[in-house]
């Protein structure tokens, strides 16, 4: 599996989860998309700002506020400690470990059920993907298609109009399978679905010429970091978000 330090990582995860709106600062770069994920709303915090870091952390405050957004950062450690430490003597409060998992995608499975491959989620899709447990945004098919060839993989138990068992969204980049939105139904849980989404996923990145895959776990997340370790991942690195004062104004 190819190496990447943290940094580098992250960069290439974000391509694969853009921003709406995107503006290099410096190294950063800053991500507005109206609200949906933290991902797609924060400054990416690898490499340097154009200015010192109590000036960089007050650009980025303005740039968020001009937006209606709180101000977000994405820290990535090792590699972010000097700005983690500027953003809290701003105030800037401090959000939950969240774990980037990596894992070879050699010897993976083949899916134990049909998984469907699409390259636009469709309603039942979107009505699938649980975003933190709360149905979609309207702007929220617009950030998950933000990418260079998505791919929305599901899983049908029932037939329309039942819901869909599983659904989960690839993207391949540099070689890596970047995996989001796993979510299973309630009542399909504990039958394996994850897995064969992950599986299917799989299948369809080798067949891209992608090597690994990475994935990101919120650090209280007990059950879906107790199936990625049975799926082979194991830590890269951890990130946590930084989060600034609510605007005092919202466009509109």
């Amino acid at each position: 599996m190819q190496t990447l330090d943290a940094g580098d990582l992250e960069q290439l995860a974000a391509r694969s989860w853009r921003g709406l709106e995107e503006e290099r600062f410096g190294d950063w770069l800053l991500r507005a998309s109206g609200g949906f994920t933290g991902r797609a709303n924060s400054v990416l915090v690898v490499g340097r700002p154009p200015a010192d870091l109590p000036a960089a952390v007050a650009a980025v405050t303005r740039w968020y506020e001009r937006r209606g957004l709180r101000p977000r950062a994405q820290v990535p450690l090792p590699g972010g400690e000097r700005a983690d430490d500027a953003f809290a003597a701003a105030g800037w409060t401090r959000d939950e470990d969240n774990l980037v998992l990596t894992a070879s995608l050699t010897g993976w499975p083949s899916p134990p059920v049909a998984v469907d491959l699409a390259a636009v989620p469709d309603d039942a899709w979107l009505a699938g993907y649980r975003y933190r447990g709360t149905p979609l945004p309207p702007v929220a098919a617009a950030v998950l298609t933000n990418a260079d060839g998505p791919v929305f993989a599901s899983v049908r138990c029932d037939p329309a109009p039942a819901p869909l068992a599983a659904v989960a969204r690839g993207v391949v980049v540099g070689g890596w399978l970047c995996v989001t939105a796993v979510t299973v139904g309630d009542r399909y849980r504990r039958q394996g679905l994850a897995s064969a989404v992950m599986a299917g996923l799989g299948v369809w990145a080798r067949a891209r010429g992608a090597h690994s895959c990475l994935l990101q776990v919120a650090g209280s997340n007990a059950p879906a970091l107790a199936l990625y370790e049975r799926l082979g991942f194991t830590e890269h690195h951890r990130y946590h978000y930084r989060l600034g004062p609510e605007p005092a104004h919202r466009p509109g």
